[in-house]
């Protein structure tokens, strides 16, 4: 039995514009200079709050708790409002069912959303029950501490040599390779496909088909460790 650990925000949803269009409004509405986007872009995968000491080293950890609240409300309200589930990147949702299908794969999710926020995007496509396991920030610490994996490979009771993880950020590969799993990069996400390499990305991929094959190389390794699948990687 193998694992797939998917992250959510730039690796399955097409969330990063509505990201930073509400960073900015929070920012603003308390008086503080937004920062700009390629900023914000540049911590989404952390947990949020965070996120926003991230952007803003200076504030305290309970303005960095007010912010984060505001966020989420605008969040909440900005989906109401739209009335329309959050985009997913063209295919990301037949390879995921493809995947929760088969016998041998287990499917998850670690992500810096809220469970509320995955709960409302998941039950919105119908994916909800795709996912073996869900970790999110309110579960664990933020990325790229590895107990997300961690946790989810104790509760799928596999080792995390046998788990796999996709994400657009240099938090995920780095949170992969701190648990002892494997880490694939996408590129359509908000970090660059060099720096995802320098994290521990097995491979970084630029479409979904080839995301595709890439998991079906590696759920075909069985069960080699990560050093052992990267040779393979290499090789090809």
């Amino acid at each position: 039995m193998k694992a797939v650990l998917f992250d959510c925000d730039g690796t399955i949803a097409d969330s990063a514009g509505l990201i930073c269009d509400i960073m900015e409004r929070c920012f603003a509405a308390h008086g503080l200079i937004p920062p700009a986007r390629e900023e914000t872009r540049a911590i989404i995968g952390l947990s949020l709050e965070t996120a926003i000491r991230a952007l803003r080293p200076a504030l305290t950890a309970n303005d960095a708790a007010r912010l984060a609240d505001a966020y989420r409300e605008e969040y909440r309200s900005e989906r109401s409002r739209a009335q329309v589930p959050d985009r997913l990147f063209d295919g990301m949702e037949t390879l995921i069912r493809d995947l929760a299908a088969r016998e041998a794969v287990l499917v998850g999710m670690v992500t810096g959303k809220s469970r509320r926020g995955v709960a409302a995007l998941t039950a919105s496509h119908g994916m909800t029950e795709c996912f073996a396991v869900v970790r999110t920030a309110d579960d664990c610490p933020s990325k790229p501490h590895p107990a997300m994996v961690l946790e989810s490979c104790e509760e799928l009771g596999i080792r995390p040599g046998n788990a796999i993880v996709v994400g657009d950020t240099s938090y995920d590969m780095e949170m992969a390779r701190a648990a002892g799993a494997s880490a694939l990069g996408v590129s359509w996400g908000s970090h660059r496909p060099d720096l995802l390499r320098r994290s521990g990305a097995l491979q970084v991929v630029e479409t979904v088909p080839d995301l595709t094959v890439a998991l079906d190389r590696w759920l075909g390794a069985g069960g080699a460790e990560p050093s052992s699948q990267k040779a393979a990687f290499e090789r090809d």
